[in-house]
């Protein structure tokens, strides 16, 4: 299935169970939200999830672009990206986790093809605030999903405060053969869909206040969703990284790891531009400027006269247009080429700065420290060839 194929099955399951389509959020939220992006599909509702009546009804189905820079030591791996789509459903004081769940399972099963033998379940065990969510194991074990019991790995939350509640998270086999072992122990299960019971606010103290309404928020990502259809083992391989990963393949030599970080990076940052954002040095455009000079520093390690001006139009291209976005390519592709010649110019100035650190002895982590507060420039580049270069 194309990712267009997915997005409509997905949302026609909902909508034939009385859910009504929200609209997406840019990734930047609104004035006054201390958030610097939208990180899940829940964050534009938190109001309604609180109990403010949604213009569109109790039951909601979407799909939203989300940023998330907690995850980005892992990107390289397999299933890890920055910017991603999610598919999400919420239920706001009307239906609970049982209907979620078997709703999920079917469209799975039935709407996706998935093989229920590929499938397990993990649900909240219980802590000393909240006890086990016994109607999430009975609904798995009815439909006859193996279920693992946990604690704070099924608990979910936006930050320290803020909504929260007890999560079943829905887990497929993508290794050969049938399954074995559980998703604690083997990382051949991956996470496709996360279903929150989203029933309560913890404050600065820890504590835990009822919301006024008990509501259900699902969030799966499409990238891996795509993954798992397509029998694949990255999330790399799917549609909407394929341009990046064959212009970026096809111009520089690089291992597994470093072309997943840059092709992430490259493709996060053209998305982060089509809303607006611009590189500053502090807020949102750190976080852009951040993900460009990652993706540089990864590029240089082997090469310092690599450039992202070899890169053509259809990756940034195709990227606004699978994230829904407007904009012409060439202004995007000359913010970047920008930076690129801004952060050379600071590698430059930055040589003999290390060069006379590492006259000194060997560097410590007041000197990585200083040099990444004073002149910018990142420990992986300073213990790379350019590091070694001065």
């Amino acid at each position: 299935m194309t990712p267009e194929q997915i997005v409509r099955t997905f949302v026609d399951h909902f909508h034939r169970r009385g859910h009504r389509s929200a609209p997406e959020s840019p990734l930047i939220p609104p004035p006054g939200d201390p958030v610097l992006f939208t990180t899940s599909g829940m964050h534009p509702l938190t109001p309604y999830l609180a109990g403010r009546p949604h213009p569109s009804g109790r039951r909601l189905v979407n799909v939203q672009r989300c940023l998330r820079t907690t995850d980005l030591d892992e990107v390289g791996d397999p299933t890890h990206l920055t910017v991603f789509d999610m598919l999400g459903t919420w239920s706001l004081g009307d239906y609970g986790i049982g209907p979620s769940l078997r709703w999920g399972y079917e469209l799975l099963t039935d709407g996706f093809g998935v093989d229920p033998g590929r499938l397990h379940a993990t649900v909240f065990g219980g802590d000393d605030q909240v006890g086990p969510d016994e109607t999430a194991l009975a609904t798995w074990t009815e439909l006859g999903v193996p279920v693992e019991l946990t604690r704070a790995e099924n608990w979910w939350s936006n930050g320290p405060t803020g909504p929260c509640g007890p999560d079943s998270e829905i887990f497929v086999w993508t290794g050969d053969g049938p399954p074995t072992g559980t998703p604690g122990g083997d990382d051949r299960w991956m996470e496709v869909w996360n279903h929150v019971r989203m029933r309560y606010h913890r404050h600065d103290d820890g504590r835990l206040e009822p919301l006024p309404q008990p509501n259900i928020d699902t969030g799966m990502g499409l990238e891996r969703l795509e993954m798992v259809l397509r029998g694949g083992r990255s999330v790399f391989e799917c549609v909407g990284l394929t341009p990046w990963v064959e212009a970026v393949r096809d111009r520089w030599p690089l291992d597994e790891t470093a072309h997943r970080i840059v092709c992430d990076h490259l493709r996060s940052a053209v998305v982060v531009l089509g809303d607006g954002v611009r590189p500053a040095n502090t807020g949102r455009g750190y976080v852009l400027r951040r993900l460009v000079r990652r993706a540089l520093t990864t590029l240089w390690r082997d090469d310092e006269s690599r450039t992202l001006a070899e890169l053509p139009d259809q990756p940034y291209a195709d990227t606004l247009r699978r994230f829904r976005q407007r904009g012409d390519v060439e202004p995007l592709r000359q913010v970047l080429v920008d930076e690129e010649r801004r952060f050379r110019a600071l590698l430059r100035r930055g040589r003999p700065v290390v060069e006379r650190c590492r006259s000194r002895g060997p560097l410590t982590d007041a000197d990585y420290a200083w040099l990444h507060d004073t002149h910018g420039l990142p420990r992986e580049l300073v213990d790379g060839p350019l590091g070694e270069a001065a």
